[in-house]
């Protein structure tokens, strides 16, 4: 089987989260779930505190500013979120508060007032907390759904696309599987348990 063919069985995150970016609902709980991602903080950690807050029905930006601060901290803490556990609860309040606010509590709304992909990372970035990196984890699987979700590919997927001979013009179609596979193989050095191993030019 080929290269493509093999990147394409990594699921991305959002994928194994559940969540349908076609929906505008999910697409406000993977922005909810790339600020945890953002944090140095393991995926799995970020895998299990995102389904503790969906499981408390911290869903949508009302739910959350309904429930308050110490909701979502106790959510956090009972997905092991425990390192960024009080800023990141802060955050997401003020995000959802801000959402409201500004956005009438719709996440497509950034996306519609921009005027192209500098401004609709703009709007992203003026959220509390959340940072360049959050923005790429957001915008690169929404790259099929909004026409102006154009983020630069992170360095990480780059240097993971020239190991594994992937042409960098193909790395914004597989973004998501590129960061996942440097995360999950490359970084934790599991060579002999990566998928794409047979592709890599790294291997010893």
């Amino acid at each position: 089987m080929g290269l493509r063919e093999e990147l394409k069985k990594l699921r991305s995150y959002s994928a194994e989260l559940g969540l349908d970016l076609r929906r505008p609902g999910d697409r406000f709980k993977w922005f909810i779930a790339s600020m945890l991602f953002a944090k140095r903080i393991s995926a799995d950690i970020a895998k299990r505190a995102f389904r503790c807050l969906m499981e408390r029905g911290l869903d949508t930006p009302e739910r959350i500013v309904e429930a308050g601060w110490d909701a979502l901290v106790e959510a956090l803490d009972a997905g092991g979120y425990v390192r960024y556990d009080f800023s990141t609860a802060t955050n997401i309040l003020e995000t959802a508060k801000k959402l409201i606010e500004e956005y009438g509590g719709r996440i497509d709304e950034l996306h519609e007032r921009s005027s192209g992909p500098e401004e609709l990372e703009e709007r992203l970035r003026a959220f509390r907390g959340v940072g360049p990196v959050a923005v790429n984890i957001f915008l690169r699987e929404l790259r099929d759904i909004w026409p102006k979700a154009r983020p630069k590919p992170s360095k990480i997927a780059l240097e993971t696309a020239r190991a594994i001979g992937l042409s960098e013009e193909e790395v914004p179609r597989f973004e998501a599987q590129l960061v996942r596979l440097f995360l999950e193989f490359c970084k934790r050095r599991r060579c002999a348990e990566c998928p794409l191993k047979a592709f890599c030019k790294k291997k010893r």
